[in-house]
């Protein structure tokens, strides 16, 4: 596993500002810098993506499926209901990894519920940042 895509669903650009109790106060880039650098040490290459919209992250997941060798996935609110993106996951063929900030097993009950979960080969919440990390490691262990 040497080639990962990390993509970021909808309002993850405003981490850091968005509801800090819940999310905590780094920003988006500090993660993705602290990815980056585990990558380095790992000897692994990312690409990166936010995006508000489920078609871009569709898109890049449809176009990138060649180079990559697995996913790691925040997708956000799409979580609960992208069938298109589930879709998508599965199409693609690729080990991913769904990550969530927050421990969505304790938040509201609509929250508890992944339609993405059973296209993944783990699902990884409520470690912050970590989740991301710990994401990263179970496609390295694949490998």
């Amino acid at each position: 596993m040497k080639k990962i895509l990390v993509m970021h669903g909808p309002n993850l650009n405003l981490l850091g500002t968005r509801e800090p109790g819940i999310y905590g106060t780094l920003t988006l880039a500090e993660i993705n810098r602290r990815l980056r650098a585990l990558a380095r040490k790992e000897g692994l290459v990312l690409r990166v993506l936010q995006s508000n919209s489920e078609g871009e992250l569709i898109d890049f997941l449809h176009e990138q499926r060649r180079w990559a060798d697995g996913v790691v996935i925040n997708p956000a609110a799409y979580t609960h209901y992208s069938y298109a993106l589930r879709d998508a996951i599965a199409a693609v063929g690729l080990p991913t990894v769904e990550v969530h900030l927050s421990d969505i097993r304790e938040r509201e009950p609509f929250r508890r519920v992944s339609v993405i979960k059973d296209v993944c080969v783990k699902q990884i919440s409520g470690k912050g940042w970590e989740s991301y990390a710990d994401g990263i490691r179970t496609l390295m262990a694949l490998a």
